[in-house]
């Protein structure tokens, strides 16, 4: 059986066993990762997705991909040049298995990205208003 599944802006197709190069997610490797965003099982094509599919996997490593390099030159009597070069972070991981139901029960983690990974900071609170008040209080 077959699934085609969606990550990182782009979609898969992929069987049991399969090992895919995808953008990064926030996961360690060894760690047990599910893939909730499925177009497709086998016969079932979803609107827009599968409800109750998902896709485990196991994450392999995490990698960089080919250098992608980026030479501007601009203008013939000024000798100006620039060179970039870009590696994408990706991760390895590998299909263990493919459910048509029962996703929500697995109890197995979400697939996130690492740029979407949430990190919660504590912002100091800033309370002029009331420093204001209390100041023209004095007066």
């Amino acid at each position: 059986m077959f699934a085609v599944l969606k990550t990182g802006g782009k979609q898969y197709k992929v069987a049991s066993g399969d090992v895919l190069r995808v953008e990064k997610l926030a996961a360690d490797a060894g760690d047990k990762i599910q893939f909730n965003e499925i177009l497709m099982v086998g016969a079932t094509v979803g609107a827009p997705l599968v409800s109750g599919a998902a896709v485990q996997a196991e994450v392999i490593d995490q990698i960089k991909g080919e250098k992608v390099i980026h030479f501007v030159k601009r203008r013939r009597k000024h000798s100006s040049k620039r060179t970039k070069g870009h590696r994408q972070q990706l991760t390895l991981v590998r299909i263990t298995d493919i459910l048509e139901k029962g996703a929500e029960k697995s109890g197995v983690k979400a697939a996130v990205g690492a740029a979407t990974k949430v990190v919660v900071e504590a912002a100091p609170k800033k309370k002029p208003a009331a420093k204001k008040a209390a100041a023209k209080a004095e007066e």
